[in-house]
Formats: structure tokens, C-alpha cells, sequence
């Protein structure tokens, strides 16, 4: 067993947990944020994206350990129901939400996306979500979502 401290949605925060622990376990178990889904539990579907100071990861593949020091942003941490964080909000303006499953790594991995280029193609919109698999849609509408929220944080909405 290992301490780890580490900045979650903002709060420092610290928990113990096995050596092999890993995030999206310690964020849905040790802390019942459960807006991080698990899905495939190799990496590969993106469910279970969160933002590692600031950067998309899946934290199926990613022990707790390693995020020692560091700041972890869940979809928990970056809008709420009253007040929604831009790309959420587009999301639902561009009906983009089915079964929702997904939704929650499409949107950080988006949100990721507009924090490094705030004026993507729709190439590289699908670049950056290829590794987030939805079941429901045939992505087009995701697409429309991540356009209208580039937008709308270009025009400072």
C-alpha cells in the first residue's frame, strides 16, 4: 500500500491504495466520482478519459501512483448542472449525447483538444477523438459538438 497526494478537481487530495491500483478504480471507488466510466480496461475505448494536468489520458491503464503531485481533472470538475463547461453545453445544443456512456471522456478529450488548438479542422477533431468509441452514433453530431463549442470559446461565450 502507497500514500498518494494529488490535486482532484481542483481540491488536494490524498488516499491510500495498492501499488497496482489503478485511476479510474481509485476515482469511481475511493472518491464515488463515477462520471469516469469503465469500459474495456485496456485503454483502448476512452471511457474512461480524464485530464492530467490538462492532457487527455485513460486512467484504466494508468496507475494511481503516477499521479503523485500532479492535477487530475474528471468530468466532475469542469461544469456543473447550472452553470456547464462550453463543450458540455455544445454537446447537448448539437445532439450529441445518446446512451451517454461515452460522453464523459468525448468531452474532456474535446475540452483537451480546444485548450491546445482552439481552432481545429474537423481532421484533426477526429484525430483527437479516434481513441473515444461511441456505439450510438456515427460521430457526426459529436463532431458538430466539438465545432460549436471551438466557436463559442473563440467568440468568448
Amino acid at each position: 500500500m502507497i500514500t498518494v497526494s494529488f490535486n482532484l478537481n481542483g481540491k488536494d487530495v490524498s488516499c491510500t491504495v495498492d501499488a497496482k491500483e489503478v485511476l479510474v478504480d481509485t476515482l469511481r471507488e475511493r472518491f464515488r466520482l463515477t462520471g469516469t466510466k469503465k469500459g474495456c480496461g485496456t485503454g483502448d475505448c476512452g471511457a474512461c478519459t480524464v485530464l492530467l494536468d490538462g492532457e487527455a489520458v485513460r486512467s484504466c491503464i494508468l496507475l494511481t501512483a503516477m499521479v503523485e503531485g500532479r492535477k487530475v481533472t474528471t468530468i466532475e470538475g469542469v461544469g456543473t448542472m447550472d452553470h456547464p463547461h462550453i463543450v458540455q453545453q455544445a454537446f447537448v445544443d448539437a445532439s450529441a449525447v445518446q446512451c451517454g456512456f461515452c460522453t464523459p471522456g468525448m468531452v474532456l478529450t474535446a475540452i483537451a483538444l480546444l485548450n491546445r488548438n482552439p481552432n481545429p479542422t474537423e481532421d484533426e477533431i477526429r484525430t483527437a477523438l479516434s481513441g473515444n468509441l461511441c456505439r450510438c452514433t456515427g460521430y457526426q453530431k459529436i463532431i458538430k459538438a466539438v465545432q460549436l463549442a471551438a466557436e463559442r470559446m473563440r467568440e468568448g461565450r
